[in-house]
């Protein structure tokens, strides 16, 4: 199956680069996805036309219009936007992403996942992988932090591992914030264990699940096929219990 990933900058994007080859197995084999990267996550419109201006690449401003677009294009089996959760009020925002996905006609399959508060959380989540990154790290800043709480993530982080900390970053300005999180993305990633991490944000990611918006069926056979490949395979991915339920793509 393909999978669209829409992320809403490019540290997240290279963050992501390096896991989906743990989740989803090495690309084309079976699976393959894209991503896009956003400069901002933008607000979502009041409708589903988008108004916003799309070379300014605000991920929710324009999300109406790729949700849309992408339902009507064939090759596309589902969509994953990834988000930082920043208000901490995730189940207002999930609502309102999962109404605004539902309004669109065709719509793609489509799963949101958050990071709460920030990516950095997921980084913090496996407290390990910052260590071997940053062997001089401060383990009690670490300490205070909260798994997946709302208390600028990313200002943690940065006054755990870079020197004079998050006050430095912010006095320096644009870009090194950008440049910093980049860094992690790069220097972070390569240690994360996908099976060892306290964020249930980041959990919840790995796995993927679908709540797909077509009646299902069931199979007991694993090697009925779909167009997302066997029932076998679907199960691994999304989390189905083998020969509970699958999509109703299936075909002999």
């Amino acid at each position: 199956m393909h999978i669209e990933f829409l992320v809403e900058d490019s540290s997240g994007e290279r963050l992501l680069a390096q896991l989906l080859p743990q989740i989803l197995g090495e690309q084309g084999a079976p699976h393959t996805w894209r991503m896009k990267a956003y400069k901002g996550v933008g607000r979502t419109p009041p409708g589903l036309s988008a108004k916003a201006d799309p070379a300014k690449r605000m991920l929710l401003d324009q999300l109406p219009r790729l949700l849309q677009g992408y339902g009507k294009t064939p090759g596309i089996d589902a969509v994953v936007v990834v988000l930082d959760a920043d208000s901490g009020e995730c189940s207002a925002f999930l609502t309102e992403l999962k109404s605004l996905a539902a309004r669109c006609n065709p719509a793609p399959c489509t799963l949101f996942r958050l990071a709460i508060e920030e990516m950095e959380a997921w980084y913090l989540g496996d407290r390990q992988c910052i260590l071997k990154a940053y062997p001089h790290a401060k383990r009690d800043v670490m300490d205070r932090y909260t798994q997946d709480s709302v208390c600028g993530t990313w200002e943690l982080l940065a006054d755990a591992v870079y020197p004079g900390g998050s006050a430095a970053i912010k006095k320096a300005g644009w870009p090194l914030p950008g440049q910093i999180k980049h860094e992690w993305a790069e220097k972070i990633t390569p240690f994360m264990d996908i099976s060892n991490n306290t964020s249930p944000s980041f959990s919840k990611f790995t796995r993927l699940q679908w709540n797909w918006p077509n009646s299902i069926h069931c199979f007991t056979n694993p090697t009925h096929r779909c167009l997302l490949g066997t029932v076998k395979e679907c199960s691994a991915l999304f989390g189905f219990r083998l020969g509970q339920f699958h999509c109703n793509r299936v075909v002999p």
